[in-house]
């Protein structure tokens, strides 16, 4: 296996990345399973006269928060009501419909094309305020804007940040013609960043979302190369003599772990994001490949078959001797740690089946997690708290989620591509 602190900010880089799209389709999602204490909420239709034509933003907000498994997204046909605003509220209504959350809002037209979005939130059980936003947007902003609101629902109801208005990234193989994409979340909207009649592979988001790091074969052998979202830009960051491969961000966004064959077996070396400082930092007679950082940059764990067969290790960031991690399965790869450094997803080999597993880091405790034969390529939502991973359906790849405690699982397929390596991007700060 091959391995809105700045809410303009966010706009900006999203409306950067609407390049020509490769497949216009977009990822289909299917929810099973949930969580046993659904919050109910019931999220009224918003009015938007100002924008007729165009998917009411409470679908695209109860969609999320539906995706999320925490919450139980009520019906309001029922209900003869449609406020706009708190103050139009009769919380009879919504105690009636056993809703213990309630949001409303509007799109309205303001000057220059551009349109005012309002939310309220409301806990219908204390008939009281929780959270209230206005944003200020273009048209093509409004899927983003509701996203946002989606994030500051979740975070006030969960007390967790919200992954909403974060974008995946993944390798579509359509034909003979490979392409790296970005989607929102949601699987809406995909953009290709590159594409190449020959392989790419193994794209790594920069921890600030604005550039992400891939393997193209496009010069007949492996070479990194770092891509600017915003400008577009493409670095050269590692063309040595051999193989180039399976680029990390470091979490600083500093430097790059990469793995190397110019001198040796393939091995773990730093270098710093601009291409120069390249240091060794594995040295070894094994293969020592797909290099992860721990959140606080100090380890980077790796998959090596050091042991006689690929299992998990880490090793200071600076070099040494390194140790190993995983012991049960017949082989462990692809690791990714958790955000908050506490648990090691993998991908496990059980003698017939590849599948998602996660290890607590200090129980040593392991948890398969998906139900395909072929997983590969996990990776974390940023609050950690979902698992973006490639399956295989129906011959072809496709993306799959599953949250941490195994309890939901979503499949998104796209029709007409191969799907694969998938990354999932950071929340801007």
């Amino acid at each position: 296996m091959k391995k809105i602190k700045d809410f303009t900010r966010l706009l900006v880089l999203w409306l950067a990345l609407a390049v020509p799209q490769l497949a216009h389709a977009a990822l289909e999602i299917e929810i099973s399973g949930g969580n046993a204490q659904q919050i109910p909420i019931a999220v009224v239709p918003f009015s938007q006269e100002a924008f007729k034509g165009q998917e009411n933003i409470a679908n695209i907000i109860s969609a999320d928060l539906r995706r999320s498994g925490l919450f139980r997204v009520l019906e309001t046909g029922g209900v003869a009501s449609r406020p706009t605003s708190l103050s139009q509220v009769g919380f009879a209504d919504w105690t009636a419909l056993q809703a213990q959350a309630l949001v409303v809002g509007k799109v309205e037209a303001l000057p220059g094309n551009r349109l005012k979005v309002s939310f309220q939130l409301a806990d219908v059980l204390k008939q009281s305020h929780l959270a209230g936003m206005e944003y200020s947007i273009t048209p093509s902003q409004f899927r983003l804007t509701a996203h946002k609101i989606a994030d500051v629902i979740y975070q006030k109801l969960t007390g967790e940040a919200g992954i909403f208005a974060s974008r995946i990234a993944y390798i579509n193989k359509s034909g003979k013609r490979y392409a790296l994409q970005v989607a929102d979340v949601d699987g809406v909207n995909p953009q290709t960043v590159v594409s190449s009649n020959e392989p790419i592979i193994s794209p790594a988001w920069s921890p600030d979302g604005t550039k992400i790091a891939y393997v193209s074969f496009e010069k007949k052998k492996p070479i990194i190369f770092v891509q600017s979202l915003m400008t577009g830009q493409r670095l050269t960051l590692a063309s040595f003599k051999g193989n180039n491969s399976a680029p990390a961000w470091s979490p600083d966004g500093a430097k790059l772990a990469i793995v190397l064959t110019h001198s040796a077996n393939s091995q773990l070396y730093t270098i710093n994001a601009n291409g120069s400082g390249l240091k060794q930092v594995t040295k070894s007679s094994a293969i020592d490949t797909e290099p992860t950082w721990s959140p606080d940059g100090k380890w980077i764990y790796f998959t090596s078959d050091r042991g006689g067969r690929p299992q998990i290790y880490k090793v200071s960031a600076s070099g040494g001797e390194a140790q190993r991690v995983t012991f049960e399965g017949v082989n462990n790869l692809s690791p990714r740690v958790s955000p908050d450094g506490k648990s090691l997803a993998m991908i496990r080999f059980d003698g017939s089946k590849f599948k998602v597993a996660l290890q607590d880091l200090a129980s040593g405790q392991v948890q398969i997690l998906s139900e395909g034969a072929q997983d590969e390529s996990p990776s974390f939502a940023p609050n950690g708290r979902v698992l973006l991973y490639a399956t295989r359906v129906g011959g072809r790849g496709a993306l799959a989620a599953v949250s941490a405690d195994g309890r939901v699982r979503q499949r998104l397929t796209q029709s007409g591509g191969d799907i694969r390596e998938p990354a999932w991007g950071p929340m801007l700060n």
